[in-house]
């Protein structure tokens, strides 16, 4: 957990929201709030994730397993087209054999959506249709603030140990 603060009260405010379907967010107008919150439903032989925190120019990416409840930081996919990112996050999975993938999904404070949300919920799709694992998505809402606030070198990994965090605190 290099330069990260999982303690964060703000980003777990934020978790309130979390998990919403893709399909429904990416029905409802840009200034509609967030869906109400909704555990995830993951098996509980889902053991191992890799998380993302989509960007345009970056997305950041870490690891994390049930068992210990934590993320580790992995290297800054720094790809702006969609099939470069995409190679780049199909090098991660063989690498890590994820039983899921999660996402952060961006709100304004006030739980509406905006421009970014529809592009990370774009990327959650392309993710479930070429590698046909579960995506979760979290509310992802203050979590580059938090790693900033942390002191993370790279405030995109550690964004996104951040989000996978969140995810798997939420689990049973």
């Amino acid at each position: 957990m290099n330069d990260i603060s999982s303690s964060n009260k703000a980003a777990d405010a934020a978790f309130s929201s979390t998990f919403s379907s893709a399909e429904n967010a990416a029905a409802k107008p840009a200034s509609a709030p967030a869906p109400a919150p909704q555990k995830p439903e993951v098996p509980a032989h889902f053991q191992q994730f890799l998380g993302f925190d989509f960007g345009i120019k970056r997305t950041g990416c870490a690891s994390g397993n049930r068992v210990l409840g934590g993320a580790n930081p992995l290297p800054t996919i720094k790809a702006e087209g969609a099939d470069a990112r995409l190679a780049a996050v199909e090098k991660l999975i063989r690498e890590w054999q994820p039983n899921a993938l999660v996402i952060g999904v961006p709100y304004h404070p006030d739980g509406a959506a905006h421009e970014n949300t529809a592009r990370a919920l774009k990327f959650g799709r392309q993710l479930r249709s070429r590698f046909k694992l579960p995506v979760y998505e979290v509310d992802e809402r203050y979590s580059t603030t938090e790693a900033l606030a942390g002191g993370a070198r790279d405030a995109d990994a550690a964004s996104a140990c951040i989000i996978l965090e969140q995810f798997l605190r939420s689990l049973p």
